[in-house]
């Protein structure tokens, strides 16, 4: 028995949401404040009852608050035409001939043996009695508030009557109600028949706990370094706690017992010593005759406090034991999330009894903390293998586990299994961010998107992904470059830029962004499918024109044929096209160099209708070039560009990267092209020289040389939000 779907309503950003769940591991990935912390919550909330766990006034969304707002403040609504609202969870459990269905036969909706699906929800409303009393205890409340306003005016005073807001975040709790129950589910696509359901509280011979036990680990882990911290040693009280229970332990736990009574006697004669003092002054101050009783010191060691107060998690190093607290922070916090997971699943197992839960469901949030790389691949690794066993009970009885980790982690994402991972962020309307919503994509279906024709572009990105550049899934914006020269400069270029282009609006220093750089050569359509599928704010394509023409060539047989080879740019040659895919694929088959330099600047949207790129001044994809403007030089590659806008940076100083002989050609001649094409030994070494001989003027960086004009255009293009 596993839950397959999550859904939420109108609680904090998850709005309308939806997530899949897999049978095991269920990976949740995003951005900061994309609602992964608010989907643990809510699950706290429902399915761990407890007085402290009300829902505030700040959980309700914003477009929801609205809403309620209008509610309360237009005229009555009718009860024929009042539909109730309010934070709702949906949990679609689905079963099989193997589960025992002890626990959910009273709550079962549907008797058909061909469903073998089960709907749990849970809702927070406004219910229509509530409603009329919410309405009525406002009008008193703004009277009230306006009598007061009054009142302070008359006296001088500058008292501002409360708000609604004001009345809603404290009030809103006496008239909302929480309703668990069981509803019936389509068994055709799996949907909520929500007019068809069981209050769970009326059902007879039943838990909520018995079907689905929820447990976490919270990012706010009680874990630090201290000299007084004993984090892990506090652990194994509650560890023992639960074992004493077990059968298994009882003889070892019985040893310990027995072991403590015996101290018992001998620490009871020391203390009959020790405190004699304190006890005659006892028996003086309270007049207490010589055979009447009197107060002793004994000992009375307890097994569990014991352990609580006194045992001590130590770590070895060489033959010396060294106290926990000199742990790094990072094992420091593995060893806890390992400490809490077994003592969750010994909970789960429950005593020989009582059977465990149905479905269990165990949360970690951002296990990451405080550990290093090496360390989240290791959790990433070994985390399915601890938990694949399952909740084992005592009478062979066998549970499986679902768990969710959330994360920011691109090495743990890097490490993970593809299909796994759900990934949040907010939906794109009408071609702007819905900041108030949160969406949940599982990136299982991003394969979807490729045609036969394409699976193997799909099967590179899974693997490029997961194995390089998982960090996209965190960004906010993208750079796609070509090769080591634009690796290693770029960087140097963003903080060139930062540093001699004032801010404008509300820019921000592209430094101060999140901004992922991915090196893929001439192939960025490969990944134009997954920039769309994560919802990537902007993205930045910084490649080669790569001037062409067709040639006629003989080969080694005597057989002409024609041939592409790279030229330089010829404004009358009508024959020169571009051999860049990537230019190809955005531009829609455009070849011709000509017609591609009169589409510059290149800024693009996707047009869902013609399923294409198509050029849009408002788009969030530039592609960036090299572009000679009118009467200019125009470049053929990045360091045809950088030569012909840095003739005195690359003629004054030292490059061992560049021929001589080409060299001094081009101090003459001042052809970039031919210094890029058959002057340069090493690229890398080339970019790496750029860097080495820059200098600093003032408090600019880098200030002796240019950034060619087509990108740093497209930098400053992708600074603005």
């Amino acid at each position: 028995m596993v839950i397959k779907q999550i859904r939420v309503m109108n609680f904090r950003l998850l709005k309308e949401f939806t997530m899949e769940m897999e049978d095991e591991l269920s990976l949740v990935i995003g951005k900061n404040n994309v609602g992964k912390t608010s989907l643990l919550v809510i699950l706290d909330k429902f399915l761990n009852q407890g007085d402290r766990k009300g829902f505030q006034y700040n959980d309700f969304n914003l477009d929801f608050r609205c809403q309620l707002k209008d509610l309360i403040e237009k005229d009555v609504v009718d009860d024929t035409k009042y539909k109730e609202i309010g934070i709702q969870l949906r949990l679609l459990i689905e079963y099989d001939d193997h589960d025992d269905l002890e626990y959910i036969s009273p709550i079962l909706m549907d008797l058909d043996a061909d469903n073998n699906f089960l709907g749990l929800g849970f809702d927070y409303i406004l219910t229509y009695d509530m409603y009329v009393n919410l309405k009525a205890a406002y009008q008193k409340f703004i009277e009230h508030e306006k009598s007061k306003e009054d009142k302070s005016r008359e006296h001088g005073g500058e008292y501002t009557a409360k708000t609604l807001d004001d009345f809603l975040d404290s009030k809103q709790s006496n008239y909302f109600v929480t309703i668990r129950k069981s509803i019936l589910i389509d068994k055709t696509d799996g949907t909520f028949k929500e007019e068809q359901y069981i209050n769970l509280k009326e059902a007879t011979n039943f838990r909520l706990s018995d079907v689905i036990n929820f447990q976490y680990i919270n990012a706010k882990r009680n874990v630090d370094n201290k000299d007084v911290d004993k984090t892990l040693s506090s652990q194994t009280s509650e560890l023992y706690r639960i074992q004493e229970m077990a059968d298994e332990q009882q003889g070892t736990i019985e040893k310990f017992q027995d072991s403590l009574k015996d101290t018992d006697k001998v620490l009871s004669s020391i203390y009959d010593n020790m405190f004699s003092d304190i006890v005659d002054k006892v028996r003086r101050f309270g007049g207490m005759s010589k055979n009447e009783t009197v107060i002793k010191v004994v000992s009375s060691l307890q097994h569990r406090e014991m352990l609580k107060g006194n045992t001590t998690v130590v770590y070895q190093q060489e033959d010396k034991e060294l106290p926990e607290n000199y742990n790094g922070l990072g094992y420091m916090n593995l060893i806890s999330m390992i400490f809490d997971i077994d003592l969750i699943i010994k909970r789960m197992q429950r005593n020989k009894e009582r059977k465990p839960a149905d479905i269990n469901l165990l949360f970690i949030e951002e296990p990451e903390a405080h550990t290093h790389p090496q360390m989240q691949y290791v959790f990433i690794k070994n985390i399915k293998n601890l938990l694949r066993q399952g909740i084992q009970h005592k009478n062979g009885i066998k549970r499986k586990l679902q768990y969710i980790i959330s994360s920011h982690s691109s090495h743990i994402v890097s490490d993970c299994d593809f299909d796994d991972i759900k990934y949040l962020t907010h939906p794109i309307c009408n071609g702007s961010v819905e900041r108030n919503a949160v969406i949940a994509k599982n990136l299982k279906e991003l394969q979807n998107e490729y045609d036969d024709e394409y699976k193997h572009y799909f099967a590179f990105l899974k693997q490029y992904l997961t194995l390089n550049r998982s960090d996209l899934f965190f960004a906010d914006k993208a750079i796609f470059i070509e090769g080591d020269t634009e690796r290693i400069l770029l960087p140097a270029m963003m903080k060139k830029i930062d540093q001699e282009c004032e801010l404008e609006g509300n820019e921000e220093f592209l430094m101060s962004q999140n901004i992922s750089i991915i090196e893929v050569g001439a192939y960025s359509h490969i990944f134009e499918k997954f920039l769309r599928f994560i919802g990537l704010r902007k993205c930045l394509v910084i490649t080669d024109i790569d001037c062409c023409k067709p040639v006629i060539k003989k080969d080694k047989n005597g057989k002409e044929g024609t041939y592409i080879e790279k030229t330089k740019y010829d404004a009358a040659d009508d024959t020169i096209v571009t051999s860049n895919a990537s230019i190809k694929f955005f531009l829609n088959n455009t070849k011709k160099v000509k017609d591609i330099l009169a589409m510059f600047p290149t800024i693009l949207s996707w047009n869902i209708e013609n399923k294409r790129w198509e050029t849009d001044e408002r788009g969030y994809l530039r592609l960036t070039f090299q572009y000679g403007k009118k009467d200019t030089y125009q470049p053929r590659s990045f360091e045809d560009a950088f030569f012909s806008e840095n003739e005195n940076f690359i003629t004054e100083n030292t490059f061992s990267s560049l021929h001589p002989n080409s060299l001094e050609q081009f101090k003459s001649d001042k052809d970039a092209y031919e210094l890029a094409n058959n002057g340069v030994s090493g690229k890398s070494s080339l970019a790496i020289e750029i860097l080495l001989n820059s200098k600093k003027e003032g408090s600019r960086d880098f200030s002796n040389w240019v950034v060619p004009t087509y990108i740093k255009e497209g930098l400053l293009w992708l600074r603005k939000d």
